[in-house]
């Protein structure tokens, strides 16, 4: 099983959610430490991260040797998220 390591700003997103919400991400990254490649995960180009969707939010990671990295997480129907994954690099 991966290790979990937040960015700030996914755990300040997560901070601002309701706990309904706030339960389906964690099942989700629960899931990802155990496959971090689910059939529903695909590759954001121009970067080295991965994106998968969790009810209406989308969870941007990445995984380096035993961790699994998640950035960012945002709104599903929001560019929002793409545009802070461009700036960070």
């Amino acid at each position: 099983m991966l290790i979990l390591k937040l960015g700030n700003r996914a755990r300040r997103f997560l901070a601002k959610l309701p706990p309904k919400h706030f339960g389906q991400i964690d099942t989700k990254m629960a899931m990802l430490r155990g496959n971090p490649f689910p059939q529903d995960s695909k590759f954001v180009k121009g970067t080295m991260y991965y994106r998968v969707d969790s009810g209406e939010y989308r969870i941007v990671y990445g995984v380096v040797g035993n961790v699994l990295d998640i950035p960012l997480i945002g709104k599903r129907n929001d560019d929002e998220v793409y545009k802070k994954l461009k700036r960070m690099g």
